[in-house]
């Protein structure tokens, strides 16, 4: 058995399941954990997940990395939890979802689609009411449907028989946090997406009435807000029993995900900034106002930081389009060949490695799910463009590669002139991160170093954890940056800067100019 120092259970809900980490106060992952949930596609653009297979994967993934770390109980002081937002699972008064949980992907609550129903209110989100959202909140509902709030509504006027069965309606990692506490709490944080709150203040713990009134949801449906370093009380007696954790384990009201990749990377101080490639595609960093650019998609949101708020600037789809070229359209006996997932980055690596930067002219367009930031169009879509008779699928995996590097250098223009200053570098993470070829075209194409971090994927189980230490009150915030493990510093090549900036003025013309033909094709 290791001897007996502080420790937490670190808890990271993503998409495609949860991770989770037994992290030490020195900020070292010494155990891990990770399971498996599968999304379920349905028409009108649904995208849901099984909220109780959900919890039961969680706790899979907790038993392997607390086995792992093989530790006294009494050792595991803490856990907390995070995950993806906009992502909403209702859930009855003993805590049991009463359907699946509407993921962020799920569009079905579309306000045009809405509207076609006979008990749909008119005058809902007027443009009066979608500025007094901006001014008071920072977002108004996200056309497109696929905010918390939209969720909501969805279940209220497509199913009201599910609505009328809800206690609560709970964000992914305030339903964990309720299955570990028995609590149904929240904090101004994890309900960013929920569209409620004052966020002119910091730490808020009551729902904005206006914006209730405006939301059509009922307020007895939300749970209740805490404070943001509330420590929550200890774990379920049968969830410490069934984990192995004492009884006296504490937990903490939790954080979204690109709150807890800012915290894993420091973001919330220095000329820094972080870039997380993951499922999608973010920059984060912190400025001391509320501050909503509507013309780029980008805005700051309340951070559990004092008296700071993080910039949230989301590309969309990233990781995930490198994994579908990989899995749908690789498949013949070469280097993808019958590759094993442990191993895609270095057969990536043989197969993109004669192939020069730009990638002979060919251009990947990376909104496979639409375009988030720097500008939004739900519609748009992926795609080639400029193949030849010379173009190999090698040529295509650098630009996948690419595109999505050069999709953060559009984002990162705007999102610098928000922070009103420039980045002195990225500290880089997510799936993607493990990639060193991807590392270097990101520097190549941003013109600014990347800091790789080690573990790149459990970073935001790191920053959940680091938070959680300093809830604990065992370290303090100035402390993070030094727990922040980086891998490779990688730097700028010069010898490539014309490439790149040649092809960034045609990808941004791409966008503009393909985007009435996705509109027309995605219309239905």
């Amino acid at each position: 058995m290791r001897s007996e120092n502080p420790h937490v259970l670190a808890i990271d809900l993503g998409t495609s399941g949860p991770k989770v980490a037994v992290i030490n106060c020195a900020g070292t992952i010494i155990a891990s954990g990770r399971d498996h949930v599968e999304t379920i596609t349905l028409p009108e653009t649904g995208f849901e997940q099984d909220a109780t297979l959900l919890w039961e994967a969680t706790k899979t993934a907790c038993k392997s990395a607390i086995k792992e770390a093989a530790l006294p109980p009494k050792s595991i002081k803490a856990v907390i939890c995070s995950s993806q937002y906009s992502s909403v699972v209702p859930v009855d008064t003993s805590g049991d979802p009463v359907a699946n949980m509407a993921l962020w992907l799920d569009q079905r609550g579309d306000k045009k689609r809405l509207a076609k129903l006979p008990g749909f209110p008119r005058g809902v989100d007027t443009p009066w009411q979608l500025l007094q959202w901006l001014r008071i909140h920072g977002i108004p509902p996200i056309s497109g449907g696929s905010d918390s709030l939209s969720h909501m509504r969805w279940f209220k006027y497509v199913h009201p028989e599910i609505y009328a069965k809800t206690y609560k309606f709970m964000e992914a990692m305030d339903f964990l946090t309720m299955r570990f506490s028995g609590r149904f709490t929240a904090n101004q944080a994890t309900t960013m997406m929920y569209l409620l709150t004052d966020n002119r203040r910091l730490n808020v713990t009551e729902y904005d009435p206006t914006l209730l009134k405006y939301a059509q949801i009922d307020a007895e449906k939300l749970p209740g807000l805490v404070p943001m370093d509330t420590i929550l009380g200890t774990i379920q007696p049968d969830v410490a029993e069934e984990l192995g954790l004492s009884s006296a384990t504490q937990v903490i009201t939790g954080l979204n995900d690109t709150l807890a990749g800012g915290m894993g990377t420091a973001a919330f101080t220095g000329q820094h900034a972080a870039i997380s490639i993951g499922s999608t595609s973010v920059i984060i960093t912190h400025v001391n106002f509320k501050r909503t650019d509507v013309r780029h998609a980008i805005l700051s949101m309340p951070s559990p930081v004092p008296d700071t708020y993080f910039v949230m600037a989301e590309n969309g789809l990233a990781g995930s389009t490198l994994e579908h070229f990989l899995e749908n359209l690789i498949y013949a006996d070469d280097h993808f060949g019958e590759m094993p997932v442990e191993d895609k980055f270095k057969k990536l690596a043989r197969a993109i490695a004669d192939v020069p930067p730009g990638s002979d002219g060919v251009l990947f367009l990376p909104w496979m799910g639409g375009a988030i930031a720097p500008a939004t169009e739900a519609r748009m879509r992926g795609g080639f463009l400029n193949l030849s008779i010379r173009t190999t699928r090698s040529h295509m995996a650098r630009a996948v590669l690419e595109g999505v590097a050069l999709n953060l250098r559009w984002l990162n223009e705007p999102t610098q002139k928000f922070a009103k200053r420039k980045f002195s570098h990225f500290v880089y993470y997510g799936g993607g991160a493990e990639s060193d070829e991807w590392s270097q075209i990101l520097s190549d194409v941003l013109e600014v170093p990347i800091h790789q971090m080690a573990a790149p994927q459990y970073a935001t189980c790191l920053g959940a954890g680091l938070l959680a230490f300093e809830r604990l009150k065992l370290i303090r915030f100035d402390e993070f940056e030094t727990r922040i493990p980086i891998k490779n510093i990688y730097t700028p090549r010069t010898e490539h800067k014309a490439v790149y900036d040649a092809l960034f003025i045609q990808f941004k013309k791409a966008f503009k100019k393909n985007r009435s033909i996705f509109r027309a094709l995605n219309s239905v």
